[in-house]
């Protein structure tokens, strides 16, 4: 398997991903030219007065703020999903894994069906759902540690089959709602969309995602030793167990917020980190900055096919990502060369 240079990787991947943020801000109810887009932006960061401000106020208070949140969702999603394959060692775990994806959307739905948090006004769905969030993560933990620690085996099943429990939850809580249109709104959540950006929202998300990944960069060495085996790791000197429990909590944190801003946008974690390991191969040092640019220029460019697909309406992104994710996902396992680990 032919293999790229992080040093080449990291600026390649970074200009393609500005490039595509440019011309995605152009993409919506109506196109707009990219010398336009660029104009704008061009005003902004030098200070200038902008010449029209109607084209700045579309494109600065509108559609930058999504493109910037669609590429930190991303690059936090892949992150998190490199993350999550290295601590219970599945080749198949994503971010959700942890059940905090369903969790989120319990706390959604009881937001939308029943008015809860009603007094946070714009931030009350997001509020909910990182509320859920977190207490599904809680009970996971709970649960896995009472029954005899955070193993990669009792991690996978007891976030399943929590996630199970807390999807009919949401769909009980959906199913005695007096709104007829309460379902189509929890669905639309949970399927993920970026429609409800705006600048007062890409702070949390970005701090979350920018220290997670620093710290999940810092560990590299440690999560190349997990990816190992346990015993391996203890050998060369970590300390699994600890390891294991900040990992855990680092992904927690780091999923209810951008599942909270976002709703669940699936596949992203899942196919990119395998399609980065194919790029720079299996370290975590290499692998982490280049999933987190592949993960943002994904949903930058899915992101923007959701708002022209079906115009003047758009899709969820997580419809998109879901068609696009499963045949790349298949593309990949078949690749003979390609095994887990990058081995």
């Amino acid at each position: 398997m032919i293999r790229v240079r992080t040093s080449l990787a990291v600026p390649v991947l970074g200009a393609l991903l500005i490039c595509a943020m440019v011309v995605a801000t152009g993409f919506g109810a109506e196109t707009l030219p990219v010398g336009s887009v660029v104009e704008v932006l061009t005003h902004r960061f030098t200070g200038r007065i902008p010449a029209d401000l109607g084209l700045d106020t579309i494109v600065w208070q509108l559609r930058v703020p999504r493109t910037v949140l669609a590429a930190i969702v991303g690059a936090g999603l892949a992150l998190a999903g490199a993350a999550m394959q290295t601590l219970v060692r599945n080749p198949l775990a994503d971010p959700f894994l942890l059940g905090v994806s369903s969790g989120a959307g319990v706390g959604a739905a009881a937001v939308i069906t029943s008015g809860l948090f009603v007094g946070a006004g714009i931030w009350a769905l997001s509020g909910g759902a990182l509320l859920g969030a977190f207490v599904a993560a809680g009970l996971v933990f709970l649960i896995a540690m009472a029954q005899g620690g955070l193993t990669p085996l009792r991690l996978v099943l007891t976030g399943t089959v929590l996630s199970c429990a807390f999807s009919a939850f949401s769909s009980y809580l959906v199913f005695r709602s007096p709104d007829p249109a309460a379902a189509q709104s929890v669905l639309f959540w949970l399927l993920g969309s970026l429609a409800g950006a705006d600048w007062t929202k890409i702070a949390l998300p970005l701090g979350v995602v920018a220290v997670c990944g620093v710290a999940l960069l810092l560990s590299s060495g440690w999560l190349d030793a997990l990816t190992m085996g346990a015993d391996t790791a203890a050998s060369v000197g970590v300390p699994v167990r600890e390891v294991r429990i900040a990992l855990f909590g680092l992904l927690a944190v780091l999923v209810g917020v951008l599942v909270a801003v976002s709703g669940g946008i699936g596949f992203v974690g899942l196919v990119v980190p395998h399609a980065a390991r194919m790029i720079v191969g299996p370290r975590h040092r290499n692998l982490l900055p280049v999933c987190a640019l592949c993960g943002a220029l994904f949903l930058v460019i899915a992101d923007a096919a959701t708002r022209i697909l079906v115009r003047p309406t758009e899709i969820p992104v997580g419809v998109l990502t879901g068609l696009i994710g499963a045949p790349a996902f298949l593309m990949l396992l078949g690749r003979r060369q390609y095994r887990f680990g990058g081995s």
